[in-house]
Formats: structure tokens, C-alpha cells, sequence
């Protein structure tokens, strides 16, 4: 008898969140599910892991069908860890991370936790897939994503993601019957202009909030995930972990 694929589910968001219910109750649909997940909101984490205080592990029962499922007090780039060399009965054949509530195209993968946990199922020779939905609400309506992760985890399982490559896959805020399909593009190039508010506490004492707006410096470029989202499309953008400057080598070389 052929073994069911045995898939990771994990995120940011925290582990009742409702985009990880909704990422598991689909993934069900092609294998053996295990959940590990963060016991409390870790956005914005990137790929930090736990080396100065212990990790602690709760069973929980809010994914219906999961054959076992774990709140971890660490990171999401802990959870994958965690799960590959302590908890799971053998390598996973997948790993999935989100569904996170907010979009995490563009430069946001470098920051994104839900995307380090993707990018440390790559590290662990896993094909590995992120999902954001561009819907920072607690109550996100997800249905619409469904049946294009349904495809794309098809694909995954079929065709194996090559070593350290994971898929980024952003959802626009749209019902499924508006989603004008799929498409494979690039990330855009854009980034963050920052600014950090002063406020002040009770007692006078200065704090700092950190604010921003996001700024896209390629509004206009059609192969970018940027201009995609907002055309009403699908993004799936390959992503690598490996930071080199491949293009930049030789001529290092020559002036060093």
C-alpha cells in the first residue's frame, strides 16, 4: 500500500489562527497533516530562531483531523525545526506555511515569517510552499484561495520543488469567481520608507512606534507579483535562500 504524502502545516499567525484551519483542512485533502505552530502571533519574525531561552511544546485540538498538532512557544523558523528533528515520524514531503492574514509580496519575504518557515522547509531538502492572503483581518474570508492552493499543491507533490527553492503565493482580496487567474512572476522591487514615532507613556517617558508606507519602484513592470496582486491575479514567485550576488562575483574578484 503506498504511504500518504505526510505534510507540515505551520505560519505565523499563531496556531487557531484562521488561516492555518483553513491551509490544514485542505492539506488533509492530499496526505497525513501535522500542525506545529506558534502559540501566539509571531509576524514579522523573518527566519529568527530561539537560542537563548528554552521552547515549550502544548498538544492542541483545533485542526479536526490533524494526526497530531503542537503549539510551540518559538518562532515559526522553530516550528519547522522543531518538527523535522524532534516531533515528526519521519521527513515530510511537504511543508506549508500560512494561510498568513497580510500580503507578503515584494521585499516583504525578507521579514515575513510565515515565508521563513517556507524557506526553512527548503533548507531541510523539503519542497515548501508560503501562502499570504492581502487581508490583514482577524476574520479574512479565505475560500476564495482555495482551489488554486488545491492546484498548486497537486503540482508540488508531483513535480518536487528542486533543493533550497520554496514558492511564495499571494492572494489578492478578491472571491474566487473575481481571482482572473495564476501567474508566475518576479518579485518587485520595492521596499519600506520608515519612520519612527515618538510618543510619550504615563509618566512622560519617550517611546517609539515604528511606522511606514510601502513603496513600489517598479509600478508599471507586468512580471512583477506587485503589479499582479493588483490586476486581480494569483503571484507565485520561486524563492531561493541563497542571498549571493552571483552577477557581482568576477567582478569583485577583479578589484579586490
Amino acid at each position: 500500500m503506498q504511504q500518504k504524502p505526510l505534510i507540515l502545516v505551520t505560519n505565523d499567525d499563531g496556531v487557531n489562527a484562521l488561516g492555518i484551519l483553513h491551509l490544514s483542512r485542505i492539506a488533509m485533502k492530499f496526505g497525513d497533516v501535522y500542525v506545529i505552530a506558534p502559540d501566539k502571533p509571531q509576524s514579522g519574525m523573518g527566519h529568527a530562531i530561539t537560542i537563548n531561552a528554552s521552547l515549550r511544546l502544548q498538544k492542541t485540538s483545533y485542526h479536526i483531523g490533524a494526526m497530531q498538532e503542537y503549539s510551540c512557544s518559538g518562532t515559526p523558523v522553530d516550528c519547522v525545526k522543531m518538527a523535522v528533528n524532534k516531533l515528526l515520524p519521519r521527513k515530510p514531503d511537504l511543508v506549508i506555511s500560512g494561510i498568513n492574514h497580510g500580503s507578503n509580496s515584494s521585499i516583504n519575504v525578507i521579514y515575513s515569517g510565515t515565508m521563513s518557515a517556507a524557506i526553512e522547509g527548503s533548507l531541510e531538502g523539503t519542497s515548501a510552499i508560503g501562502f499570504s492572503l492581502n487581508d490583514y483581518s482577524f476574520d479574512a474570508d479565505f475560500s476564495g484561495t482555495t482551489l488554486f492552493i488545491e492546484k498548486i499543491i497537486t503540482s508540488v507533490l508531483k513535480d518536487k520543488l528542486p533543493n533550497g527553492i520554496c514558492l511564495n503565493v499571494n492572494f489578492p482580496k478578491l472571491t474566487a469567481e473575481a481571482i482572473k487567474g495564476l501567474k508566475v512572476c518576479r518579485q518587485a522591487k520595492a521596499n519600506w520608507v520608515e519612520d519612527f514615532e515618538e510618543r510619550h507613556d504615563p509618566h512622560g517617558k519617550p517611546y517609539y512606534w515604528l511606522t511606514g508606507k510601502f513603496i513600489n519602484f517598479e509600478p508599471d513592470a507586468e512580471d512583477t507579483d506587485e503589479w499582479a496582486l493588483k490586476e486581480g491575479y494569483v503571484t507565485v514567485v520561486p524563492t531561493l535562500h541563497d542571498l549571493t550576488a552571483h552577477n557581482y562575483i568576477n567582478h569583485l574578484k577583479n578589484v579586490l
